[in-house]
């Protein structure tokens, strides 16, 4: 499950979908709610993929920088149809090469073939 980014920082680029912890709420939670609101999908947790951290210092496109740490887990689709929402522009099921051709950040990729074994080895 792929999403074309709406709103900066990258936006355009294909992601994983996620997005920011909400007060009080644990990690799992956000991820399987964050995963409903870009995309419609309804999924059952899977085991911690891994933690990434992303540091950009100021350029002239993002003059504050910005710092991430990216919390994923595998997760098993169980119902709905990918609708791109909240700040997606696009939601789409990808075949796994497809989708690492598709991802631009070195991260991003890696998560995807953590995921990939995890579920296939």
């Amino acid at each position: 499950m792929l999403i074309r980014r709406g709103r900066e920082p990258r936006k355009g680029h294909w992601s994983i979908p996620g997005g920011k912890v909400d007060r009080f709420e644990p990690m799992e939670a956000t991820a399987l709610r964050e995963l409903r609101e870009e995309t419609g999908i309804e999924a059952a947790l899977g085991p911690l993929i891994g933690v990434y951290e992303i540091i950009e210092p100021p350029t002239e496109a993002y003059p504050d920088g910005f710092h991430l740490v990216l919390i994923d887990y595998l997760a098993e689709w169980r119902s709905g149809e990918p609708v791109a929402g909240d700040d997606a522009d696009e939601a789409v099921f990808v075949p796994y090469a497809q989708a690492l051709e598709r991802l631009l950040e070195p991260d991003l990729k890696d998560v995807l073939i953590r995921a990939y074994k995890l579920r296939y080895t």
